[in-house]
């Protein structure tokens, strides 16, 4: 009987510590946190919710949020908008050739709908930062470049140069820059024409140093055409995943190979050309940092390169903070990670938040990106041999039905809430509440954050010497806004 009391008196002192007398909503969260009736006060604020059982997607709940300084027990996240990080360029994925494809596939209400889903800063999630190959990538339905010669034949001159494997690509960058004028696009190249590489192949081989010279300015010709059809283009890559020579296509180039090629031809082609669009380094895997260090240590690369970028296919995202920390004037970027076909909702989101959206905001980031917006029913279209199991962020099944994924509340509970030009600031990580913290351009407060334990989570979010109590189930993740 004694135990009895005991355990009864304990749960009673847990509920008032708690502050939980209130009722709750069914998310679990408390929904009220004054719990008069009569004066419930004022929402201060603002709370958006997916749940790991994605019966909740990025949903505005109606729970009252109000700042106070009634004192608790529970463990706080403190957000600090003195002390700042980084600012941000922005959130999206990559528009590959087989996104516009299924995009375009759709009828042209739904396709608007869409676009304006995405793109809007007033409607839509506000994505504001794109992905797109140079070339093809292995998410187009074949590889090719923009100079394709026959077998044996090589354009030193470039005359063959043509945009024009790419016109749906950029009849649909048209379209969604009427949507959204600032959005920034970093484009990479997946491979040289095969004529310039040791295996004349589309898959693997490398660059050949003759042909350094040309491939520069095949860059430059692409930043041109681009510019000429109204496509700026904020930043390339010289190579997706260089270390990466199975993919279709793809192209190996080592650090070295990168650091040449960038000091002695694509540096100084964009200098002469007067091309301002950003050099990044790297874009492959956070396993080997060494690779950006090579070309960031070189003393005649390093001026011609704004930063480095980063996938989380192996190694730990806190490489990007190493990188930082080595060169603090350089950036740092993160340019992608897929979801798979075989994943669940529940168990990529705590993931991906934690890691991808999340880990790369603490660990310096500029942008966060996932991998391909749009596929097919069947994670298409894709090359023979490119990735026949990325799911994208939307499915599209037919012309007139599309699927939300889990990739796209990912990137959404950011890009809606945290315009380019945001500035991150100081928020401590307390147990399993992950969290970053930003301040916006107008001056919101923007918090993010993810319960990576199983059971709900009760916390004070505190800013400015007063604290407002909330709570998030298992697996879940909240953006909060004041």
């Amino acid at each position: 009987m004694k135990k009895l009391f005991a355990v009864l008196s304990l749960s009673a002192l847990t509920l008032l510590q708690l502050g939980c007398s209130s009722s709750s909503s069914d998310d679990g969260n408390p929904s009220n946190n004054n719990p008069d009736p009569v004066n419930p006060g004022t929402n201060e604020v603002d709370f958006w919710l997916t749940n790991n059982a994605g019966t909740v997607r990025l949903a505005k709940q109606t729970t009252i949020l109000d700042f106070g300084t009634a004192a608790n027990v529970l463990p706080s996240i403190e957000v600090n908008d003195a002390t700042t990080y980084q600012s941000v360029d922005g959130y999206g994925y990559t528009l590959t050739g087989g996104s516009v494809q299924v995009i375009n596939g759709l009828g042209a209400a739904r396709k608007q709908e869409l676009l304006q889903d995405l793109f809007s800063t007033t409607t839509g999630i506000g994505v504001s930062y794109l992905r797109i190959s140079i070339g093809a990538s292995d998410m187009s339905a074949a590889p090719f470049t923009y100079d394709d010669m026959p077998t044996g034949q090589t354009d030193p001159s470039l005359a063959n140069f043509s945009l024009d494997n790419d016109s749906a690509l950029i009849a649909l960058l048209q379209e969604i820059l009427v949507i959204n004028p600032n959005i920034k696009i970093v484009a990479t190249s997946w491979s040289a024409p095969v004529w310039m590489k040791t295996n004349t192949s589309f898959k693997g081989g490398s660059l050949q140093p003759q042909y350094y010279d040309e491939y520069a300015q095949y860059f430059v010709k692409y930043i041109q055409g681009m510019q000429a059809q109204g496509i700026a283009i904020t930043a390339i890559t010289p190579q997706n995943e260089p270390l990466n020579p199975n993919n279709n296509p793809s192209m190996l180039m080592q650090a070295v190979e990168q650091a040449n090629f960038i000091k002695n031809n694509l540096g100084p082609a964009f200098q002469a050309a007067g091309i301002t669009t950003k050099i990044i380094a790297y874009d492959h895997n956070c396993d080997v940092p060494s690779y950006p260090l090579t070309i960031l240590s070189d003393a005649a690369a390093n001026p011609f390169v704004d930063g480095s970028a980063f996938h989380l296919y192996a190694g730990d995202i806190s490489a990007l903070t190493a990188v930082h920390n080595a060169y603090p004037d350089k950036n740092v970027y993160f340019t992608e990670q897929y979801t798979g076909s075989n994943g669940n909702f529940g168990g990529d989101l705590k993931w991906h938040l934690k890691n991808v959206l999340i880990g790369s905001m603490r660990n310096w980031s500029k942008n966060t990106l996932e991998w391909n917006l749009a596929t097919n029913g069947s994670w298409g279209p894709h090359t023979d041999g490119g990735c026949s199991d990325c799911k994208g962020a939307i499915t599209i099944t037919s012309s007139d039905t599309y699927v939300k994924n889990v990739s796209y509340f990912v990137i959404a509970h950011a890009s809606k809430f945290v315009p380019a030009g945001s500035v991150r600031i100081a928020s401590n990580v307390s147990g399993n509440l992950n969290n970053v913290a930003f301040k916006t351009p107008a001056g919101k407060i923007v918090l993010i954050v993810e319960n990576d334990s199983s059971g709900i989570e009760y916390f004070n979010i505190k800013y400015n010497g007063e604290w407002v109590k909330t709570s998030l189930e298992g697996g879940a993740v909240a953006t909060y806004i004041w």
